[in-house]
Formats: C-alpha cells, structure tokens, sequence
C-alpha cells in the first residue's frame, strides 16, 4: 500500500490495553469521538529513531484499531533546521514500518495564514502583545521554578500599536529577534509556560515549502493545537515532556475560534540501554562524522535499522511488548535483539558463508573432480525446499574451527580429529600447513566416501559439525560485523557522549567466502549464515562484489555488556 492510500479501517478493537486505548474506548461510547482521528508530528530536522516507532505504532495503531485514522503532519515551523531530505526520509521510514495516512501528508506550513489570522484575533481580543525585549531579557522576566515572573514594560501596549506592530512584522520591517509576539496569561504562574509564553519570531530563512514568503513563524506551542484543531484531531497523542505545556495548549484552543477541540494525553517517551534516542546527539554523530550517515546500521535511526536488516515486523513486535504508561523506564536492548532474532529465525533461510576463511585440501578427494550435494534452506519449514551445494577437493573452514593444540571440549577440527561437513561428508585433519612465519596456512584432510550427507554407515558418532564453502564456486565479499556503537549502556552519564563511542563498533571483513547461491537471492531476502547470525545485503555491494550486513548474532550480544555503565 503506498502512502497516499488511505488505509483500510479496522474494526478489530482486541489491542492491548493501556491508558490511551481506555480513555479512546471511553470517548467512542459516551460520543465524545465519533471517530477517532491521531496524528504523526514530527519536525523535518533530522531522520526518524527507535523512539519514533513507539509514537509511530501508537499513533497508527491505536487510530486503526478504532476504525479511525492518523495523519503524518510535518512540524515545518523552523525553516532553519529543515530540509526536503528529511521529508522523503521520514515518509519512506513510516510506510516501511508498515502504517500508510489519508491522502498527501500535512504541513503546519498549509496553515501559516490561518495561524497568522488567528494571531491577530488574539491581539485585537488583548490576549497577546509585541515584546520588544531581547531574548535575554525574556528569560529573565520570567522567573524560575521558585519564582514568579514579571511582567515585561511593553506588556501593556494598545491593540492597535500591536496589531501595527504585528503587521510590520510580517512585512519585514524589523530584524531577526527585534521583537516577538507574547500570549499574555500569568507571568506569576506556576506553570512557566503560561508567563507569557512566545507565539512568533521573526526568522529570515528559506523554508523548504514556502520559500521566502514569510519571515516570521509560529512556534511550536501555537501551531501545534492550532493544527490539530483544522485537521479535527480528536487524540493528541504526546511524550511527557509536553505535559506541562498542555494547560497552554488548552489555553489556546478556548482563545480561538477553531472548528474542533483536541485533546492531549502524554505517554512515557522509549528509554533503551546502549545507544541515544535524541536527534541533537545523532544529527552530531553525523555531522562530525562518527558514523557513515544517517542510515549507518549503528545508528538507532529507522533508516540504520532497515539497512542493517531489522524487519519492519520485528520492530512492531517489540513496540507492541512495551507497556504504553505515563511511567518512564528504560529498556534492555537486548529485548530488540530478541524480537529480531525471533522474527528472522522464522523468515530468513539458511547459506554457509566462512567469514574468516582458512583452506582444507582434501588430499584423497579426486582431483580436478567435483559434485553436488543437497542442503534443506530452512531446518523448520520444508516447504522452502532445498538447493544444490557444490562439493570440490579444495573447500573453505572458518579459521576458528580448527586449533593446533585443541583443549578436551574442543569438538571441531584438530590434528587427527575427524568432524562432519555440514551436508557432506566426514573428515579428518591429517596435516597442518604453515608459512614461514609459522601461521597455519592450509590443512590437509581425508574425508570418508561413506559418510555422505552426513551420517556413518557403520554408526560411528563425530561431535563437531562444521559448515564450509567449496573453494572453486566461493562468492568472495564484503561481511560488516557491527557491535555497540557505546561502551556503556548510558552514553554520556559522565561525559561528553561521544568519548563513549566503541572504536570497534564496525569490523569489516574483506576476503569472505560466500556459498555461490547467495547470489540467485533477492537483493532484500534475509539469510542466516549458519552458525554465525542474520544477514543481509547491503547497497554498497554489487553482483561481482556483494556486501552484507550482520543484522544480529545467533545469541544475546548484548550480554557481555550487562551491568556495564
């Protein structure tokens, strides 16, 4: 479904229970929601992360559930910070996350002379005013947590020389910061967001919609409800750090003459251990250059997850395993690694591929000779089927399956010590090879003709088994193995987050050996390399030269890192 198609409405109601799908059930059955209408509003500064798919789920989800709808709506009120790439990025990031919206996305920048006509109305009703202090000043007059503000000297204009004012704004008499429009509530308010707060600013800038059509620009706080109220928004859905401005934001909708009045609820934002959810913090790693770009599969933006491999899938999964609350509590990231793991067990079919790549000879396998042997695709689904694997006498083991003075619980390859070939044959290390710096350069083995396809006629048992890739046919490639982007579970708890960074975050290794039918699969198919964790394609790979990414280990990669930080 593309995003301009408005999704099929649910009449599926059996969700998850939380505070928000409550008071939505509530609304539905004492009329106060005829039908329930959300919205997505992220500001176009950066690309979308990990606790964006939370908003994302809930937003659609709870929407959809209900028979209703959500809108994606761009929070385009600073044009110094926002870009069309950012635009593009974000909704490719929620269709690919699986939620589609009714018609072309939203602007607050569609509302700019509504908003400005409703800034006039306020004035003319003496419920806002053109300041004149500086920024500086502004704080100062406020007060602080403990004490009231003070109202500023300019506070008390006529309607008129404000409504001028106001008008010579627009118009841009004035520069950048001269003056600014202020709500006037309470500058004694324990709430510091209803001293006065500031409605618009004058800001020279480009914007990506509208050009150079305005030089002053609403903020955040009015555009917000206003926006919500034109597109008849019925659930406001916000993290908890709004909490505090939402007597201002109902403070504005009873002002207005808006055609509908929203209504706001907070939920707790997504906190999960080793990485950063702050696009200040991610728009820095990449600007300094600390990470590839803003899809890296380091970064915990949806667009490094998709390249890295994470199913869309996986990710609702581990969204719908959160509780929704208004109680902040911070998640293991090994539970996303589990919900990855589990989805990708099921959907990704197997391959060998020997990443660090040592070679077997085998020295009675004939020479110049070769066969086919058949491997199933996935151990738990027979309808994937099977493939034909080739089988030479010079093969590829991964190096660390074979150690020259093995310890008693070693069960792989050894001098003297016979292991099964995944799908193939038993063999036995006879000779080990080295260069003149004594690295152990090759191994020379025997293999048993009678123990094809893996089992002993004679019942003989082997411990180890091994996968391998024939040396003739072997896929050479790129493999990037990618680790912790931190040290610690919470960057920057005492320092500078970036002093964080783990230097072996990204391990590349170039001279793989890829079994020869990963190159018939589809460019986005998932795989397992067995015995070593999910892959999948990367864009920097070509058909003569591919590069996978490893989405995530067999294991819990995380465990290591318990208890660190």
């Amino acid at each position: 479904m593309s995003a301009t198609d408005t999704a099929e409405p649910s009449t599926e109601i059996d969700a998850p229970s939380d505070f928000i799908r409550e008071q939505i059930r509530a609304d539905l059955a004492d009329g106060t929601t005829r039908q329930v209408i959300t919205r997505f509003p992220p500001e176009p500064n950066g690309y979308l992360h990990l606790g964006h798919a939370l908003s994302i789920c809930l937003n659609f989800g709870a929407a959809g559930e209900f028979g209703g709808f959500c809108n994606l709506r761009f929070d385009d009120t600073n044009p110094t910070k926002e870009e069309i790439e950012f635009i593009e990025a974000i909704q490719r990031d929620v269709t690919w996350l699986g939620f589609s919206w009714p018609g072309e996305p939203k602007f607050a920048s569609d509302n700019f002379q509504q908003l400005y006509d409703w800034a006039e109305h306020l004035i003319i009703q003496g419920k806002a005013y053109i300041d004149d202090l500086s920024p500086e000043e502004i704080r100062e007059y406020r007060g602080t947590l403990t004490e009231p503000g003070k109202p500023s000297p300019w506070r008390d204009r006529p309607t008129e020389e404000n409504l001028d004012l106001f008008r010579r704004m627009k118009a841009g008499e004035f520069p950048d910061g001269a003056r600014v429009l202020r709500a006037k509530i309470d500058m004694a308010s324990g709430n510091i967001n209803l001293r006065d707060p500031i409605l618009y600013r004058i800001l020279r800038a480009t914007h990506p919609r509208t050009g150079d059509d305005w030089c002053i620009y609403p903020t955040y706080d009015f555009a917000h409800g206003q926006c919500d109220a034109i597109e008849g928004v019925t659930h406001s859905l916000c993290t908890l750090e709004f909490a505090d401005h939402r007597p201002l934001y109902d403070w504005l909708i009873e002002q207005l003459p808006v055609p509908a009045t929203p209504r706001q609820y907070e939920f707790a934002k997504l906190l999960i251990s080793h990485t950063v959810l702050s696009k200040r913090r991610l728009t820095r790693l990449v600007t300094e250059g600390h990470v590839r770009g803003w899809d890296d599969p380091r970064m915990a933006t949806l667009s490094g997850l998709r390249r890295r491999g994470v199913p869309a899938e996986a990710l609702r999964s581990f969204v719908a395993k959160l509780s929704v609350s208004k109680n902040e509590g911070e998640v293991e990231m090994a539970m996303l690694e589990h919900a990855i793991r589990e989805n990708l067990n099921q959907a990704a079919e197997r391959r060998m591929a020997v990443l660090r790549p040592l070679k077997v000879v085998i020295t009675n396998y004939p020479e110049g000779e070769s066969e086919t042997l058949e491997a199933i695709n996935h151990p738990n689904d027979p309808e994937a089927g099977t493939r034909q694997v080739p089988f030479s006498r010079e093969i590829w083991v991964e190096r660390d399956d074979f150690m020259e003075d093995p310890p008693r619980k070693f069960f792989r390859l050894g001098p003297g010590r016979e292991v099964r070939l995944r799908f193939a044959y038993f063999i036995t290390c006879q000779d080990v090879i080295k260069d003149d710096a004594g690295e152990v350069v090759a191994l020379h083995c025997t293999y048993d003709p009678a123990t094809k396809g893996g089992d002993a006629p004679d019942g003989r048992k082997v411990k180890g088994t091994i996968h391998w890739v024939s040396a003739a046919d072997a896929l050479d490639a790129e493999v990037r193995l990618y680790n912790p982007l931190y040290t610690r579970a919470d960057p920057g708890a005492e320092g500078d987050f970036v002093d964080d960074i783990n230097p072996d975050s990204l391990e590349i290794l170039t001279d793989c050996k890829l079994e020869p039918s990963l190159a018939e699969m589809a460019a986005d198919a998932p795989v397992q390399f067995e015995r070593t964790g999910y892959f999948i394609p990367d864009p920097d790979g070509t058909p003569d030269a591919p590069v996978y990414n490893r989405t995530v280990a067999l294991r819990d990669s995380w465990a290591k890192a318990k208890g660190k930080g």
